[in-house]
């Protein structure tokens, strides 16, 4: 059996491949979030001065050759600030989608898998965080943590786990009375094996496409609480705190909002263009 899923693992992921190639707007959104990753990987080298100096000479300047988009209230260089910004940013959507997926996937498994009062159980629970928008969730267990970059990434992170706790134990659902789980079940498999060798990994791909598209709303709910002061603290750049101190000069310097909300906007505007092309490649039905 794990010889003819390893033959035809092969055709499956060059058919995916090429669909996703065909997909223009998923290309594009690849092409956006591989720019943004760029960004914060090479800051060092592509900021144009120290995030953190201060001109007083150059106080609210507007975009200029010595200043490519502008100074701020303090005259810090904006694209600086931004570049070093993207690492907070990317680096908060990355890590909260991780701790979404090792929270809600294990008890999605479980859940769907055994049924009865665990399933239960894990529904109810679910169901009960998912009542709470998922902003305000993450507003109230940043402002009980308190305001750091990491108590804002777990913030985020637990919001999310209900989503994937959910979709988890749907897949898992749909998968477990297919023919190959029966017939992994009466050759003696222990229930952790069907869990690991054949639930898991035909559950991931609708789970990587809901990763993908919450990685963009993580992105939103980082610069949400870091505009609310309960992410990055100051000085460290950040796309949302640059939006809240923006927001007192919005007449007198336009350029500290429009660029960090421009971030803002394409970023996450990638990567849902990214996942709605992972979910029309990974999906069967979709075949063409």
């Amino acid at each position: 059996m794990s010889a003819v899923l390893a033959a035809t693992a092969a055709p499956l992921r060059s058919r995916a491949w090429g669909k996703f190639r065909r997909n223009h707007a998923a290309l594009l959104g690849l092409g956006i979030v591989l720019f943004f990753v760029l960004l914060a990987l090479l800051a060092p080298l592509l900021a144009t001065a120290d995030p953190l100096q201060t001109h007083f000479t150059a106080i609210r300047k507007g975009p200029s050759a010595a200043f490519w988009l502008g100074t701020d209230e303090l005259g810090r260089d904006i694209f600086s600030r931004m570049a070093y910004g993207a690492r907070a940013s990317l680096m908060a959507g990355l890590v909260s989608v991780c701790i979404a997926l090792i929270a809600g996937l294990p008890f999605g498994l479980v859940a769907g898998y055994f049924g009865g009062w665990i399933d239960s159980l894990v529904s109810r629970a679910t169901e009960a965080l998912l009542a709470i928008p998922f902003l305000i969730l993450a507003i109230a267990l940043a402002a009980f943590l308190g305001p750091s970059l990491m108590n804002a990434m777990i913030a985020i992170g637990v919001s999310a786990a209900p989503k994937f706790v959910r979709l988890t134990r749907g897949q898992v659902l749909a998968v477990k009375s297919e023919d190959y789980v029966h017939s992994a079940r009466a050759l003696g498999a222990s229930d952790a094996r069907i869990i690991a060798r054949h639930l898991l990994p035909n559950v991931m791909p609708p789970l990587i496409v809901q990763a993908t598209i919450t990685i963009a709303t993580a992105i939103i709910a980082e610069a949400s609480l870091s505009f609310l002061g309960l992410g990055l603290p100051p000085p460290d750049p950040s796309w949302g705190s640059m939006l809240n101190t923006a927001k007192n000069f919005m007449i007198q310097a336009p350029w500290m909002s429009i660029f960090p909300g421009s971030a803002i906007f394409l970023v996450v505007l990638g990567f849902n263009l990214l996942g709605d092309g992972l979910r029309d490649a990974l999906d069967p039905r979709q075949d063409r």
